[in-house]
């Protein structure tokens, strides 16, 4: 052991230092000294890291962009049809009420539902009043015809007299006029008889055509007059129809004589039917037409009820999208498109045939556009997103 002495003058103090325990402690706080640089080099190098792992090219921070399956759909040819809806009615449906002067009902002989042939009696008034008149003319008919024929034989009897000299030429005028004077009374009274019995026919309630008895609105015992309204409805011949209500521009596309398929409201089968006329105006309010669609009987075509109606109109070349690109809201139906920004677009769109090869898109889309093909609802006009193309079915 190393040890120093020094002595002080005036002191009687003596001091020793040891010089290797001096050594040691210098060596120790330089080895904290470099362990704690290492350290401070260590987290500043590892923090560079992590900020330079964190940027992109540059040193700008990359943002979580989602990833989204698009379609290009193009130009399909595709059958083109026309959708609408509309009631359901007789074709031809006609009120039939009474006739003639009315009365009391006596019989009523149908009842809704009913098929009926033309002249078919389909009612009955009282016509007692109508046939005591009918007698009374019928007596005075014959009381006529009793008269005319004395007429014509006192004027023949004059006309045999006359050569003889007997009767003279004035005479004889008289007895022809007589005689003709005979003849027209018994037209005449022919004629009100004629006239009678047309009446009390009259009374009889017939079917105007044959068809189908949509409505009975009489009773026995109820009095009817010509103002008493329709007493019963018939529809000509049991025919149908279905008068869809279609836009002015879907109006352009439809044709007599195209097929239609018509499926009443609350009912799983449809109907083979043919448009039969087109409106040839249009409401000026709600900018529709009506067309009329032929559709044959059947007891689930009920007039008053709704229907829907798939018109055939022949076809066209359109994009075509899956079920999931096309969504809808209040704004009505839309999709949305990635433009050349990679942004979300919103487009509106127009509708026609759904079936199961897609929906036809009518307006809106040219084909060229990338469509988002699902997650619509989960996107947001102006957003980025990295674009996925699918190709088009």
């Amino acid at each position: 052991m190393n040890r120093e002495t020094s002595s002080f003058e005036g002191s009687d103090t003596l001091v020793v230092v040891d010089r290797s325990r001096r050594r040691r402690t210098m060596l120790i706080a330089g080895g904290v000294a470099i362990i704690v640089l290492l350290l401070a080099f260590f987290l500043m190098r590892g923090g560079s890291e992590e900020t330079t792992n964190a940027g992109g090219p540059g040193g700008q921070a990359v943002s979580q962009v989602p990833t989204v399956t698009v379609i290009v759909p193009g130009r399909s040819e595709v059958a083109r049809t026309v959708t609408a809806s509309g009631p359901l009615a007789a074709r031809r449906d006609q009120p039939v009420g009474i006739p003639g002067t009315g009365g009391r009902v006596t019989r009523v002989l149908v009842d809704a539902g009913t098929w009926v042939k033309a002249g078919q009696t389909l009612a009955t008034v009282d016509r007692s009043v109508q046939a005591q008149q009918a007698s009374q003319l019928a007596a005075q008919v014959a009381a006529a015809k009793a008269n005319a024929a004395l007429a014509q034989n006192n004027y023949e009897r004059a006309i045999a007299l006359q050569g003889r000299g007997f009767v003279s030429k004035a005479e004889i005028d008289a007895k022809r006029a007589a005689r003709d004077a005979a003849n027209a009374q018994v037209r005449v009274n022919q004629a009100q008889l004629n006239a009678t019995r047309a009446e009390i026919g009259r009374l009889d309630v017939r079917a105007p055509a044959s068809g189908l008895i949509l409505e009975r609105n009489v009773e026995v015992g109820q009095i009817v007059s010509p103002g008493s309204g329709a007493l019963f409805r018939l529809a000509e011949g049991g025919q149908m129809e279905m008068r869809a209500q279609i836009s002015q521009q879907d109006l352009a596309l439809v044709k007599a004589g195209m097929a239609a398929s018509v499926t009443p409201v609350g009912s799983d089968r449809s109907f083979a039917g043919q448009v039969w006329q087109v409106a040839p105006t249009i409401d000026p309010q709600s900018r529709q037409g009506d067309v009329r669609i032929l559709v044959p009987y059947d007891p689930q075509i009920r007039p008053g009820g709704f229907a829907e109606a798939r018109i055939g109109a022949g076809a066209a070349t359109a994009p075509l999208l899956p079920q999931s690109a096309v969504l809808s809201d209040d704004g009505g139906n839309y999709v949305y498109i990635i433009n050349a920004k990679n942004e979300v677009e919103r487009r509106t769109v127009k509708i026609g045939s759904v079936d199961q090869a897609g929906v036809t898109i009518v307006e809106g889309l040219s084909g060229t556009e990338a469509v988002v093909l699902s997650a619509g609802p989960f996107l947001n006009p102006g957003q980025k997103v990295n674009p996925r193309r699918q190709a088009a079915r």
